[in-house]
């Protein structure tokens, strides 16, 4: 009977991490894809400039498989060890992210003043060499929100030294039309903009969330059980 139950908790729990491997490759191959094709657009942040969406994707679907793997090699070996250890591995993920979360609800008001000045830091860096990728991203994030500079479009003159902005503010884009008059510009202020999509969007980023502590919650159980059922078989058959 034990052994009954250990084969059916050993198939559910590889199936489980095959399909968290692929998770994982997918996410990789979408990092790789982006670091590929999309090279140049990278992180806003002065301070992180290696904190890039690829290399996010890059990293978090490298983790994954490297879970998945542990876990699918546990599974189909029956190893104590391979189980305890993602069993561990994904208990640590599952701590940390919760912690992070904690953080950020505390600490709400104070990450908003430092991502601000942070950006504010990283605008100096606009259409200088070697930041292609920051001057995307900002040229990106203008047009398609239709805003312009941090909390104003005068973040810019700080820039500039001047009284413009870059072409991407204007509400017609045209070649120096960042030199025009500011009633051309967009006047809305892109982090609190950027901030509002997300408010508006954050019944879909609160059930993505949910959805993964819950694929975590049934790989620990997963994990927890197959331990306890391997354990009880080797006392059975000693």
């Amino acid at each position: 009977m034990a052994r009954a139950c250990l084969q059916a908790v050993k198939y559910l729990m590889f199936a489980f991490n095959l399909l968290f491997w692929l998770g994982g490759c997918g996410v990789l191959g979408v990092g790789i894809w982006l670091a590929a094709t999309q090279g140049s657009f990278a992180t806003l942040s002065s301070s992180f400039p290696s904190l890039s969406a690829a290399n996010l994707l890059i990293i978090t679907g490298a983790f994954v498989m490297a879970i998945g793997f542990v876990g699918c090699l546990g599974a189909i070996k029956e190893n104590k060890c391979l189980l305890l250890a993602f069993f561990l591995l994904l208990l640590l993920v599952f701590l940390l992210e919760a912690t992070i979360a904690i953080l950020f609800f505390a600490y709400t008001d104070k990450i908003d003043r430092y991502a601000q000045q942070d950006l504010k830091k990283g605008l100096h860096l606009y259409g200088t060499q070697g930041n292609v990728g920051l001057t995307n991203a900002w040229s990106i994030i203008q047009t398609d929100f239709r805003c312009c500079g941090v909390s104003n479009y005068t973040d810019w003159f700080e820039v500039y030294n001047a009284t413009r902005v870059p072409d991407s503010c204007c509400l017609e884009f045209s070649e120096s039309c960042g030199l025009h008059a500011p009633g051309t510009w967009w006047k809305a202020p892109c982090y609190e903009t950027v901030k509002m999509w997300l408010q508006e969007n954050l019944l879909a980023v609160g059930v993505f969330g949910l959805c993964t502590a819950l694929v975590q919650i049934l790989g620990l159980t997963f994990a927890m059980t197959m331990y306890c059922q391997v354990v009880k078989a080797d006392t059975y058959c000693a």
